[in-house]
């Protein structure tokens, strides 16, 4: 199953970059939940559900474009991945093409992912997953 997970998740990182947010849905449980903290992100919230995902998204449309996630190295740990991930995105008003690397932790369950934890570094994010 862990193997199976980060073959989804490949999927996944591929169906965002080709069809955007509703591309990335397919992979997603209604009740997803997701946590971006203030490390990472300007804004750092809670999101729920594919609303929320697509709430995320949406966040970036007054600064960035052509915002999409590149998937580094995959670890499994059981129902969790941890992806070394890069977010891509170009500023509106500069043109300038810029990169942010992040440590996600995906939950699955049911070939789904139900849970997504971001944080800045590798050793916090498989803490985070080991104890969860």
């Amino acid at each position: 199953m862990p193997e199976e997970n980060v073959e989804i998740l490949r999927r996944a990182y591929a169906a965002l970059r080709e069809e955007g947010v509703e591309g990335i849905l397919r992979y997603s449980d209604p009740e997803i939940e997701f946590t971006t903290p203030s490390s990472l992100a300007s804004e750092p919230d809670t999101y729920r559900g594919h609303d929320g995902v697509r709430r995320w998204f949406g966040s970036f449309d007054d600064a960035m474009e052509d915002v999409w996630l590149e998937p580094v190295t995959s670890t499994p740990l059981g129902e969790k991945v941890l992806v070394e991930t890069l977010l891509h995105a170009r500023g509106k008003a500069t043109g300038i093409d810029t990169a942010q690397r992040a440590f996600l932790v995906w939950t699955m369950r049911g070939g789904k992912v139900v849970g997504l934890d971001a944080f800045p570094d590798e050793a916090q994010a498989l803490e985070a997953a080991e104890s969860g």
